[in-house]
């Protein structure tokens, strides 16, 4: 249903509809890169996590920097799944496609369930527009959308009448109709516009006040519109979720996490935090965060290219620094040089590696865990380093804090592996009590007596019996002149060795020193049973979609359980005893079998692959047929 006019945005009278409970909603709003649908779609999640319900979400942005308008390639989407229980994904199928064109019809279309509702932007369906969505019949006229419950707004019209008297110019009006979407939605599920006032204000307010106000207005005419013009028979409300941990939540995505995670690490470890960057999707967003932290110690460096940003990032570790740096798969290959030295050296150094579709520039913007064997294997020599992966959004915070704790401890470079759908997606995140974090123990080198007194020099390689790790010696201290750099060490003495046998003696002291870390790590666990006919394994972004698969088959009383992986390099010491307790074991994985390669050689288990690198993450009903498929078979 259309209207010709809108109320006035600035009324507060509602009319009385029925108002239908529901326990959970997806909605995903699909348009042009130039439509603000992930700003749309984060103003929803934002104003969801303040009401109380638990939620996940999945950003989609089209790879092109800046696709045509109106074409397929330029179409972004943001997924939103929110309820009133504890949910793992940002669910597959939406209940709600909010399309801004006939793009963003014609590309989500086919994943909208039958009478799921479709809301239209009707302004930009004229025969140009079909055009370059490669229709040749208008949808809106040629029936291909029977079965779905359409409405039709036009979204350009409504907000120009909204902002008639709004000093800004028309092309800045047109830019307001996502807000106006994102009123109808407010109205529809029932949610508190003032939260996006509030953020409206905060990010034009200062600079920009007729920008801010234009899109308060659009809201609020969105919101109005709705009630007003009877686009939709009731409305529907999802209540609080019940079931989460008491305690102060944040909506949090993956990349936020991250660098809370690493400030955290600083703060614990009393060490200023080095950040040597090359801006590269999607690990951006990290360098641009942690710019934000300078009163913390945070020190950024945004460097000409990714051997500059490693290579700095190590010196900073040198001088006593928490170094870090950040990339994605194709700057993994360029640093892994750099790497080599810090393993040789052993100096504390986090490389982040946030995974995309590859190979080459491959598709910057979509996910993938493509680069797990080039973090293991992917430098010259033997050159082991640790390698841990987070499992969520939020669970990247506890992992760039461990992966720093690590580093500090063992004198290695550490390698985080996220992927985009963690840095691009978000969930709620209890934050925790600073308190409650423990200290990581930092111990920099001291003369011994007999270095004091002159009578020995000081020996750079002289190892922590328990962890193996070297002393480290902060340049200019008194006493402590050594030499570094990546040629060979001796044992102890750190002077150049080209020796065979030292050769040989350091390469599996640098091998045991990682190995050992498993001594120091906690053992995997089971979300289920510890033993039973089928364990789901995974790692990184996997867990959410393993999880919801895996309950919703244990309710049906299968033997399955889940086990998610932390740490890969070394693996939990306890990894192969509690794989060898399942009739089998699958490995989902977004690449073509990486990890399960690494698990049949290392503990000799046949098991089962499921790969899918679409750029898309798992979705719980692929998993479940999935396993299903499995248990048929051992019944045979």
């Amino acid at each position: 249903m259309e209207s010709t006019s809108v109320p006035d945005p600035n009324t507060t009278t509602e009319r009385q509809h029925p108002v239908q409970e529901l326990d959970e909603v997806i909605i995903r709003f699909a348009g042009d890169s130039g439509d603000g649908m992930q700003l749309t779609g984060s103003q929803f999640t934002r104003t969801t996590a303040l009401m109380g319900n638990d939620l996940a979400t999945f950003p989609d942005f089209p790879a092109e920097i800046r696709a045509p308008a109106g074409t397929l390639p330029g179409v972004s989407a943001f997924q939103l799944r929110f309820s009133n229980f504890d949910i793992h994904t940002p669910g597959h199928r939406p209940d709600v496609l909010v399309a801004m064109n006939p793009a963003a019809l014609k590309m989500h279309i086919h994943e909208l369930p039958r009478d799921g509702l479709l809301i239209l932007n009707t302004a930009k369906f004229k025969p140009a527009d079909l055009k370059k969505a490669k229709y040749d019949t208008n949808p809106l006229e040629d029936g291909s959308l029977s079965g779905y419950r359409v409405v039709e707004i036009d979204l350009e019209k409504l907000t120009r009448e909204t902002l008639a008297d709004s000093p800004i110019d028309q092309r800045a009006k047109d830019r307001c109709k996502n807000m106006f979407a994102l009123g109808v939605l407010y109205w529809l599920y029932n949610r508190d516009v003032e939260p996006t006032m509030v953020a409206l204000d905060k990010t034009f307010g200062q600079k920009k006040p007729d920008i801010a106000e234009a899109n308060k207005k659009a809201v609020r005419a969105g919101y109005h519109y709705a009630d007003i013009a009877d686009l939709f028979q009731s409305s529907y409300r999802v209540a609080k979720a019940t079931d989460l941990p008491a305690g102060t939540y944040r909506n949090i995505m993956g990349n936020q996490s991250l660098c809370l995670g690493l400030v955290a690490a600083a703060k614990k470890s009393g060490l200023p935090l080095f950040l040597g960057s090359y801006p590269i999707t999607p690990a951006s967003d990290i360098l641009h965060q942690l710019s934000g932290y300078k009163s913390h110690g945070v020190v950024t460096f945004q460097a000409e290219d990714e051997i500059a940003a490693v290579a700095a990032a190590i010196g900073a570790s040198y001088a006593g620094n928490i170094g870090v740096t950040t990339t994605s798969g194709p700057g993994l290959a360029l640093k892994s040089e750099a790497i080599g030295l810090a393993v040789m050296t052993e100096l504390p150094l986090v490389v982040i590696d946030v995974q995309r579709s590859g190979p080459s520039t491959g598709m910057p913007t979509k996910t993938e865990q493509a680069d797990l064997l080039q973090a293991m294997f992917g430098r010259n020599g033997e050159c082991p380093v640790p390698v841990l992966a987070p499992t969520s959004p939020s669970d990247a915070f506890d992992t760039a804090f461990e992966a720093v704790r690590l580093a500090l401890r063992y004198m290695t470079p550490v390698i985080l592996l996220s992927d985009g759908a963690i840095a691009n997606g978000s969930e709620p995140w209890r934050v925790p009590d600073a308190d409650s974090l423990p200290a990581i123990p930092v111990h920099f080198a001291e003369q011994t007596p007999e270095e004091a007194a002159g009578t020995a020099k000081f020996k750079p390689y002289r190892r922590d019996p328990d962890t193996l790790a070297r002393n480290w010696a902060i340049p200019g201290t008194k006493g402590l002149h050594h030499r570094i750099g990546g040629i060979e060490k001796e044992d102890v003495t750190g002077n150049i060795s080209y020796d065979p046998r030292n050769h040989e003696h350091m390469t599996k002291v640098r091998e045991q020193k990682v190995a050992g870390i498993a001594d120091d790590i906690p053992e995997a666990w089971t979300l289920g049973d510890p033993s039973g006919d089928v364990l789901v394994l995974g790692w990184g972004s996997t867990r959410g979609p393993i999880t919801g698969a895996v309950l919703k088959l244990r309710k049906q009383g299968l033997k399955v359980s889940g086990c998610f992986l932390r740490h890969i390099n070394p693996f939990p010491r306890n990894l192969g005893d509690l794989m060898k307790s399942f009739r089998r074991v699958l490995i989902p994985e977004m690449n073509r079998g990486q990890l399960a390669m690494l698990i049949r050689a290392k503990y000799l288990i046949d098991a089962a692959s499921f790969t899918k690198v679409q750029g898309l993450p798992f979705y719980t009903d692929e998993l479940c047929e999935r396993v299903e498929a499995i248990l048929e078979e051992l019944k045979r």
